[in-house]
């Protein structure tokens, strides 16, 4: 299963690539984020962080591990959470007119039976309304990668 949803910001490429990469700010613009725990890294390959977040009605802990990163261009991590699937995460970055579009690509293989349904169903949709979430948030947030015009 792949879910994409994308947008454009009318800020440069570096700052808004400086702002969504920075840990201090996932609490300002990530939908449901309760805690990020203090130990964790994001700035280089392996880095991993946790956090815990309020998906589907209940909290869920994240142990995401960085696999690549392409400063300015493109982000690829993994997320084990207990009781969903394992899930493949792309965070892409493109300057562009001025500013940048910003794409999240996220991608998950269906657990077997009863399971893989609600992963199909249920998963799938939560996961969309989550990264449409975080792009209206980050849309949302003056002074930061709204446009000013």
């Amino acid at each position: 299963m792949r879910v994409e949803v994308g947008h454009r910001f009318g800020v440069s490429l570096r700052d808004g690539y400086d702002y969504i990469t920075d840990l201090e700010n996932w609490p300002e613009y990530w939908p449901g984020l309760i805690r990020v725990a203090p130990e964790s890294r994001w700035s280089a390959s392996g880095d991993q962080a946790r956090v815990v977040v309020r998906l589907l009605g209940r909290r869920v802990e994240l142990e995401m591990t960085l696999l690549r990163i392409e400063p300015y261009r493109l982000i690829e991590y993994r997320s084990v959470q207990p009781g969903l699937p394992d899930a493949r995460h792309e965070r892409h970055f493109v300057e562009e007119n001025g500013g940048f579009a910003y794409r999240i690509v996220v991608e998950f293989d269906p657990r077997p039976g009863l399971r893989g349904l609600f992963d199909r169903l249920i998963v799938r949709r939560a996961v969309e309304r989550a990264a449409r979430q975080t792009i209206a948030n980050l849309d949302n947030m003056p002074g930061t990668l709204r446009r000013s015009d």
